[in-house]
């Protein structure tokens, strides 16, 4: 792994933490911000691959679990976003990356990672909201990220290919 890579994806998933955390707090809708990590590592998956996306995603994970306002227990989203990783970059192994395949796969990429990190909560009964609020949070999740996708996506895909384009998938 190239040093280039690894200081691009750190400032990709710091600019993205910020404004998470930062500014859209601002534009919740019913209290969901667009998860702008989820679609980094997403982008990272589509173009480096799955082991890349996966360590991304741990790292990433482990930002936004620590990063303030956190209410949870550390670890969730670091959970979810190495599962995302993995499945969003096996997808970009296996498919052409065309715009359906990337909505297709940004909608599947943040239903997995909310109702992982959602489930996980259940399990450790970390959150107090019951299953629907829940169902609503990723509805939400998933509409917020597919709205972001066109601008935030090919930014991040032409970042990661731009670094080092005869290893891209």
């Amino acid at each position: 792994m190239s040093t280039a890579r690894v200081v691009l994806a750190f400032v990709a998933v710091s600019v993205a933490l910020a404004l998470q955390v930062s500014v859209f707090p601002y534009v919740a809708w019913q209290g969901v911000v667009p998860n702008l990590v989820l679609l980094v590592v997403v982008g990272a998956a589509l173009v480096r691959g799955a082991q890349f996306a996966m360590v991304l995603g741990f790292a990433a994970g482990v930002l936004l679990d620590l990063a303030p306002p956190a209410d949870h227990v550390a670890g969730r989203w670091a959970l979810a976003f190495v599962v995302v990783g993995y499945v969003a970059g096996r997808v970009a192994a296996d498919l052409k990356p065309t715009p359906t395949t990337v909505l297709g796969t940004v909608a599947a990429s943040s239903f997995l990672g909310t109702s992982l990190f959602a489930l996980s909560g259940l399990v450790l009964r970390d959150p107090a909201l019951a299953v629907p609020d829940l169902l609503q949070v990723v509805v939400l999740s998933v509409a917020w990220d597919l709205v972001l996708t066109p601008f935030v996506l090919p930014l991040v895909m032409a970042m990661f290919h731009r670094i080092e384009p005869e290893r891209a998938t």
